[in-house]
This record gives C-alpha cells, sequence and structure tokens, in this order.
C-alpha cells in the first residue's frame, strides 16, 4: 500500500488557526498532491484536489462529499493563521491566510487552490525540524481538534512526551475560539477528551496527559505517548464488536431520531448537508442512514461530543 506522507514545519504545527474538519483535509489532501505530484509547492501553480480522492481517503458519502468541498473552498480563502518568527529586528508575530486563491469547478468536482506565499516554506519536502505522519494515522478521525491535538503531539516523536503547554495556548493551537467551550471542564471533556479517545483508538500512537495545576485551578496540559505495536501482515477474519453490535440493532426509531438531530449540529456532519438546508431536513436524513451499520459505526466516535447514551 502506497504510504501518503504529510510533512509540516513545526512552526506550522505550533501556529494558532482554526479550521474545521473538512478545510484541515483538504490541506492535507493538497499537501499530498504536491509531494506525490512532484510539482511542489509554489506561489503560481495551482493544486488539484479531487473529490474522489477525498471520498476514497475519508471515507465520506458521495453525495454529501462534493457540496461540503464547494462549501469548504469558500470559506478556507478566508481562513488565517498565525505563528511566531525570529527577524533581525526582533520576535514578529505574524498572521496570513492559507490560500492566495482557491476554485471549485463543478464539471469536474475538484477543487483547485494556490497556497499563500508565507505558507510556502513551511510546507517542503525538507525534513529538519519537520514532522512527518502518513495520512492514514487521521484519516479516520472525525474531529478537527482530534487532527490538530495529533499533529502537536507527534512534534515530539523522538522523546514520547511533550512539555506542558499552557491552558490558552492549547485552546489557540486546537482552534477552539474565544466564545466556545469557554468552562474549563466543558473543554476538557468535549475536546481534550474526545480528541485523546479518537488519537487512541485510530492512530498509531497511544496517549495519556496530565493536568499541571497552580492552586486549584487547571492551568496548563502535558502529554506522553508511546508508539503502539506494528502488527504482523497477516489477514485475520474482521470481527465485530458485540457492544457495537447491541447498539445498532437494538437502537428504536426515537433513538435513531434522537441521535441523528445531535448530530445534526456538529461541524463534522456538514459534508452531509445539501445546499443550505436546515438543521431538522439534515437530521431526516441522517437518520436514514444510521440505518447503515457502516455508517453508524463510522460516527460513533462522536457520541462523546453530543453526550449521547442510548441506553
Amino acid at each position: 500500500m502506497k504510504k501518503e506522507l504529510v510533512v509540516k514545519d513545526n512552526v506550522l504545527i505550533e501556529a494558532s488557526y482554526n479550521l474545521d474538519l473538512i478545510e484541515q483535509r483538504l490541506i492535507l489532501l493538497a499537501i499530498i498532491e504536491a509531494r506525490e505530484s512532484g510539482k511542489g509547492i509554489n506561489a503560481h501553480d495551482p493544486l488539484s484536489i479531487h473529490a474522489e480522492s477525498y471520498i476514497n481517503q475519508f471515507g465520506v458519502h458521495r453525495n454529501g462529499a462534493y457540496q461540503a468541498l464547494k462549501n469548504a473552498s469558500k470559506d478556507l480563502f478566508v481562513r488565517q493563521f498565525s505563528y511566531q518568527e525570529k527577524r533581525s529586528k526582533g520576535l514578529a508575530n505574524v498572521t496570513s491566510r492559507w490560500v492566495s486563491e482557491i476554485a471549485y469547478i463543478e464539471d469536474a468536482a475538484c477543487v483547485e487552490l494556490i497556497f499563500a506565499p508565507a505558507i510556502i516554506p513551511l510546507i517542503t519536502r525538507l525534513e529538519e525540524h519537520f514532522t512527518s505522519y502518513e495520512l492514514e494515522q487521521v484519516s479516520k478521525l472525525n474531529s478537527g481538534y482530534a487532527i490538530r491535538l495529533y499533529e502537536l503531539i507527534i512534534a515530539w516523536r523522538s522523546t514520547g512526551k511533550t512539555q506542558v503547554i499552557s491552558y490558552d495556548d492549547l485552546r489557540k493551537k486546537l482552534g477552539v475560539l474565544d466564545q466556545e467551550y469557554k468552562v474549563k471542564a466543558d473543554f476538557k471533556k468535549r475536546v481534550l477528551d474526545s480528541s485523546l479517545k479518537q488519537i487512541n483508538e485510530h492512530t498509531d500512537i497511544t496517549v495519556k496527559h496530565e493536568q499541571h495545576k497552580t492552586g486549584r485551578e487547571i492551568t496548563g496540559f502535558s502529554f506522553t505517548f508511546k508508539q503502539k505495536p506494528q502488527l504482523k501482515n497477516i489477514k485475520k477474519p474482521q470481527q465485530r464488536d458485540p457492544n457495537t453490535i447491541d447498539l445498532f440493532s437494538k437502537m428504536t426509531d426515537a433513538q435513531r431520531h434522537l441521535l441523528a438531530s445531535k448530530l445534526s449540529r456538529l461541524h463534522e456532519m456538514s459534508e452531509y448537508s445539501v445546499g443550505n438546508e436546515s438543521f431538522e431536513d439534515l437530521a431526516k436524513r441522517l437518520a436514514e442512514k444510521l440505518l447503515d451499520e457502516k455508517f453508524f459505526n463510522s460516527v460513533k466516535p462522536l457520541f462523546d461530543q453530543i453526550d449521547y447514551k442510548p441506553y
């Protein structure tokens, strides 16, 4: 199997920015397109991300993928990221767009984008001071926060542990807006714990975190992690989780519609929306999709975010 490698300068890994799940996936696919095609990244030539590639890589539904990419291409143009850079006059606080140009081509079902000049030096083929990982490791993560946290953690792969990251700094680096999850308990439950659960379940590392306090107040977090044992290439019959089977098979219609209603409010479900439909209309379609066991299993990692407990 071809390993699609994502490489980012650690300056970019440490940057503060807010991207939703689909926008992050677009950025990752663009980086891979630049590397795999041999084009590299410059300020003139567009990189193409085809809907088919997006669908295959992340296992999303075809009907919603086209509209999701179309919407994301509009939103991504106005997104910014901030980072610090040493210059001759001192430390510069830099703010830049991600892309200088982006287009969605309806007939070809693809996005074409040109990265902004500031980001080009931060995404190259050079390995020094860079973090590399396979796209496969984050393809099953259903949260933009989880992808960002995974990137932040594996930047410390050589030591297996991070430095203490202040609470405020972690929020910024994960892209949590000031008005979101203001209560620390909510941040910990809905952002941090949920992301760690996904990382531990779906990626190549196992992570534990430690809270750091000043008095009684949580002021920061640190993370220790280790590589999961590499499985031998022996195909075994796939065993189904009996707990998942019970959740799926015993779900009543009322529970299914309640779950669909809760899911419809999440950013992660925007790729399944059609046009400017309401949350209620999206929930109706999600309720139908939840009749499919494969789809049910794909959204199961989101249950913690919506406090969904079927029994």
